[in-house]
């Protein structure tokens, strides 16, 4: 086993190492650059929560390195204080702090003074959360309630919109929660954020899709009517199937104009068990809402006439390998990982409590929608149209 010392980092390396994960680079990508396990890597990294540090400058008030090499020839010199400060225009009491601070006439050395002064530099100023308990309070309810921080940003805005004290950016939420040292948000909290994660992703790391399948009759979604492309009215859908463990599936059905989820159990993918259940759930809407449904190529529709005729609800199909044409539905099922991670078996989950996890969702504000929530802007559409 190698000893820790051999796998330690230079400054320089740990710097280059942030601007790799910052570009979007992996924790195993980094090690092989680097010749290190991708452990070594997260062992950087974890403690800031994946947030890279904020670049370090020095104070143009502060004294310099060349200022510190006149003090100490001054000093060599047997230069008085206030003749050694009269040299490069400083005050005599500043010279002064700094001499009696790095060890007096006698032991002063301007590189090591430097040195100290840049390490007691790094005293962290407290960050809003932790001044703020009020603030502190509401934000942590908030995430409990399974908020983005995001969310409970724009929330604050709107309800407090004269109240500075009550008003948090969401990347001060994110720090407070990633970056252990600040210690303000407690980490249990973190189990209520949409990804399980412990360390933040760069917004350049690679995301890849997937493989579509073929789709008889197909109806293109360049044939969809306007109203349902510029979200003007209630009643148009994007649909898909969420994966999980043991061959087990969820249908994910999300309305454009108001993003309101129903979530709707299928025993599983085939064809026909799919288009039934589907059918017998979109049924149920008011003729209102049930305007078209918009697929990815999954082969889970290929019945898609069958669902039309059994709910006149005409399906429209995205482009092969373009899944982004139904974004509002792709957005949701990343939301609905934090209830249902990867992998996991979602057979075991009834239909009620697909519900109440969906009004969860539909209970809390966006930030697409002014930050009113789904479930209250549908029904402000559908009231209108009636």
């Amino acid at each position: 086993m190698r000893h820790w010392k051999q796998s330690r980092l230079s400054l320089t390396q740990k710097t280059e190492i942030w601007s790799r994960w910052k570009s979007g680079q992996s924790l195993h990508e980094i090690g092989r650059a680097y010749g290190k396990p991708h452990t070594c890597i997260r062992h950087l990294l974890l403690p800031r929560g994946g947030i890279p540090p904020a670049a370090r400058r020095r104070s143009r008030l502060a004294l310099t390195l060349a200022e510190r090499e006149d003090i100490s020839r001054g000093i060599a010199s047997g230069s008085s204080l206030r003749e050694i400060a009269r040299r490069f225009d400083r005050a005599v009491s500043t010279v002064s702090r700094e001499v009696a601070r790095h060890g007096g006439r006698a032991a002063y050395r301007a590189h090591e003074a430097d040195d100290q002064a840049w390490d007691s530099a790094l005293r962290p100023k407290r960050c809003l959360l932790a001044v703020n308990r009020k603030l502190r309070d509401i934000v942590a309810s908030k995430l409990i309630l399974d908020w983005s921080p995001e969310q409970i940003s724009g929330w604050l805005k709107s309800q407090y919109p004269d109240d500075e004290s009550l008003c948090v950016s969401h990347e001060t939420i994110y720090r407070s929660l990633f970056i252990q040292a600040r210690g303000v948000l407690k980490k249990e909290l973190m189990d209520h954020l949409r990804s399980k994660r412990r360390m933040r992703r760069s917004r350049h790391a690679s995301v890849h899709g997937h493989s579509q399948g073929r789709i008889i009759d197909a109806i293109s979604i360049r044939e969809r009517p306007p109203e349902a492309e510029d979200r003007a009215i209630p009643g148009h859908w994007e649909g898909d199937l969420l994966a999980g463990g043991k061959n087990s599936y969820i249908a994910t059905l999300v309305e454009r104009h108001s993003r309101f989820l129903m979530l709707i159990k299928v025993p599983s993918k085939d064809t026909a068990v799919v288009v039934a259940t589907l059918s017998k759930h979109v049924h149920k809407l008011p003729a209102t809402l049930r305007r078209s449904l918009t697929w990815d190529r999954g082969l889970e529709m290929a019945k898609h006439k069958d669902f039309t005729v059994a709910t006149d609800v005409k399906v429209f199909f995205c482009d092969p390998q373009s899944p982004w044409q139904r974004g509002t539905n792709e957005n949701t099922n990343l939301l609905l990982r934090q209830y249902f991670p990867r992998g996991t078996d979602l057979s075991v989950h009834s239909q009620a409590h697909l519900d109440h996890i969906a009004l969860r969702l539909n209970q809390r504000p966006r930030k697409t929608l002014g930050f009113e929530t789904p479930v209250s802007k549908l029904q402000a559409s559908v009231a209108s149209t009636v």
